[in-house]
């Protein structure tokens, strides 16, 4: 029967004496003999064998410690070679038994094996007194290193072989003794876990290496047949299945220092070497937005080195080209609307796709970022980017007191997700350029002189004109005064109805309204006569009126013809006595757009100008191009400058002497105090 044994420390005596080492050896064998096989050992004698050991150690003349060691090695020596065979059932006894001889042998240890034992500096520069070869080790070591030394080094290539053959049948599908496998595997980590320096180094020379071959073999071989009998989806979704019974099968059998490497090297096998074939189908992949299998080849992508770029590229170029399909073909009407919600929709999209299906990857969101930068500030050869004004005229929408059918939450929800497109272009200036132009009353912005059509003063305000002009050059000598018909508004009093209508006009609608003055109807030759106005400005000018009723058409058709006539509607009503006649929006003309472009070089080349001075200031000295990327980098946040500008700036401040050309080099400047 077998018992356990509570290691105790027994009273003994201390004075040395003379002491029978063969005697002693035989009684300690016995029982050490029964020790390592876990056989029952009385309490008295286990007892005795402490005061044997150290009276052996203390023994006069001579302490016998040194021989005490020596039969002791001798003796585990010849009780591995008896276990040779039973390998497998006898580790865990012996591990076990080891670790009551080393607390049998405490006294030993300390007293003898401890102060003789070579630290870690001897080990290192050599020392003459003790064999190199043959260091001493604590009782429990020496019994590891005899099984290491006796027992698994001689059937390494046996016990290897068999795991390995083992582990692959468990690959193959079969159920191996999960127990033994492990068991035996733990035994080359335990072995040497006393040591302080490379525990596991005896682990991974004897069995991680071999294995980590042996996996990478199978794993190659297994990669080549699923690809054969697989498409790509069907070839992700298999190696994914495989790498998740790897790692199940690490942790049945391996140390988990393993469970990493062997995982690596399944990647590499699998993913790894047929980057090509899985970057290959990327495109189609991304192109048809199949979720599953995206989520599947960034998984297996992002495992490996130089996996992801490719698809990070594809994703980019793809939202970029849905970006471009969303926002092309815009129609004239609502563009701005329309290609602010077009490019938020892209956005959303794919924000909501990556984070689903990509884990929220930010090499992704930036790619997402990049592909729509490029999308809201794409132009066409030889144009100007449409995007700043697309969303000035937006903002200016959202913002005017006429925005009807939205509360204000909805218009500042709206306004909020705005924010979004607005990061992306690049001339911000321009936006605030454009915008200020709507926001700004006449009396704080510059308005342009440049008018929208020609325009012939009715006969009716020439008196009123004339009379404004006289009073203002007696006032003001030296000035012009300019008129802006197409901003001018006026009030028309309508005497032909039932009841007194007052109508708060523009000078176009005032002056085609006072041509009925002659008649009930105009035709539209008459029109063009007494106004002078444009056909565009003039058409507009007259839909206006047709859309608040109160003129007809005589034509059944929509569109305005030379030969159309107009009649005034004698039974026009309103709810209010006096109300306004909109028009459409004041659109910018090309000529003010140009000119708008042009205040913002203007601009653009005081900013530069003046970073450029704040850069010397501080640099005193810089080379050309690392000046021409500091500016590149301080305006970037407002508009990207062009490199040709830049140059021209930096020409335009030598001649102004805020700096100079260095004289040692002409690739140099210098700041001029």
């Amino acid at each position: 029967a077998e018992t356990s044994i509570t290691p105790k420390p027994h009273t003994m005596s201390l004075k040395p004496r003379v002491v029978d080492f063969d005697e002693t050896w035989n009684k300690l064998l016995t029982t050490i003999r029964a020790v390592v096989m876990l056989d029952y050992v009385e309490r008295a004698t286990w007892n005795d064998r402490f005061s044997d050991i150290y009276a052996l150690c203390v023994a006069y003349p001579e302490p016998l410690g040194e021989k005490l060691y020596t039969e002791t090695k001798v003796f585990l020596e010849n009780h591995v070679r008896q276990l040779f065979k039973r390998v497998l059932e006898s580790e865990e006894k012996y591990s076990k038994g080891a670790e009551y001889m080393d607390c049998l042998y405490r006294y030993l240890n300390t007293q003898f094996i401890k102060k003789n034992k070579l630290t870690e500096a001897d080990l290192q520069y050599g020392y003459g007194g003790v064999d190199m070869n043959e260091p001493l080790m604590e009782i429990g070591e020496l019994a590891l290193d005899m099984w290491r030394k006796l027992m698994i080094e001689p059937l390494q290539p046996m016990l290897i072989g068999m795991l390995l053959k083992e582990i692959k049948n468990d690959r193959c599908g079969e159920d191996p003794n999960q127990k033994v496998i492990h068991g035996v595997i733990n035994s080359f980590v335990h072995v040497e876990q006393y040591k302080k320096k490379f525990p596991l180094k005896f682990y991974q020379e004897v069995f991680e290496g071999p294995f980590l071959t042996k996996t990478g073999e199978y794993y190659k071989q297994e990669a080549s047949n699923l690809l054969q009998e697989s498409n790509c989806s069907q070839y992700m979704e298999k190696v994914l299945g495989r790498l998740k019974d790897e790692e199940v099968r690490c942790r049945k059998y391996l140390h988990p220092s393993s469970y990493a490497k062997v995982i690596h090297e399944c990647q590499q096998r699998m993913v790894a070497d047929h980057l090509q074939f899985l970057h290959g189908e990327c495109q189609n992949i991304i192109r048809q937005e199949k979720r599953d299998d995206m989520a599947n080849m960034y998984t297996l992508l992002r495992a490996v080195s130089s996996g992801l770029p490719h698809m990070i590229q594809e994703l980019q170029v793809h939202i970029h080209d849905e970006g471009l399909r969303a926002t092309s073909n815009l129609s004239q009407e609502n563009m701005p609307t329309q290609f602010v919600e077009s490019v938020l929709e892209v956005h959303s999209k794919f924000v909501q796709l990556i984070n689903t299906v990509l884990n929220g990857d930010q090499h992704f969101m930036s790619a997402l970022d990049k592909a729509l930068t490029s999308v809201v500030n794409y132009r066409e050869p030889k144009s100007i980017c449409k995007a700043p004004e697309l969303l000035a005229k937006y903002c200016d929408n959202l913002l005017k007191k006429s925005a009807k059918g939205m509360t204000e939450n909805e218009v500042e929800d709206k306004l909020t997700s705005f924010i979004t497109v607005f990061k992306y272009i690049d001339d911000k200036d321009v936006f605030q350029k454009l915008m200020c132009s709507y926001v700004f009353q006449a009396g704080a912005w510059p308005l342009t002189h440049v008018p929208s059509s020609t325009f012939a003063i009715p006969q009716e305000l020439e008196k009123s004109v004339q009379m404004f002009e006289l009073f203002y050059n007696q006032h003001f000598s030296g000035r012009k005064l300019t008129w802006l018909h197409y901003l001018c508004t006026g009030e028309v009093k309508m005497n032909y109805l039932s009841k007194p209508y007052v109508a708060v006009v523009t000078t176009y609608q005032m002056a085609v309204l006072l041509a009925f003055n002659n008649g009930e109807t105009v035709s539209y030759k008459e029109l063009q006569d007494s106004t002078q106005m444009n056909e565009k400005e003039l058409q507009k000018t007259i839909k206006s009126l047709l859309d608040v009723k109160m003129i007809s058409h005589d034509s059944q058709k929509e569109e305005i013809e030379a030969e159309s006539t107009f009649s005034l509607i004698m039974s026009f009503t309103s709810k209010r006595t006096k109300f306004k006649i909109t028009t459409s929006m004041q659109k910018d003309t090309p000529q003010e757009l140009e000119q708008t472009r042009s205040a913002v070089d203007e601009d653009r080349k005081m900013y530069l100008q003046a970073a450029i001075v704040r850069i010397m200031k501080a640099r005193k000295v810089l080379r050309h191009n690392a000046l021409i990327q500091e500016v590149i980098n301080q305006s970037k946040a407002r508009f990207n400058p062009s490199i040709s500008m830049i140059k021209k700036c930096i020409e335009v401040l030598i001649d102004k002497q805020y700096i100079e050309r260095s004289q040692s080099s002409a690739d140099e400047y210098s700041y001029v105090a």
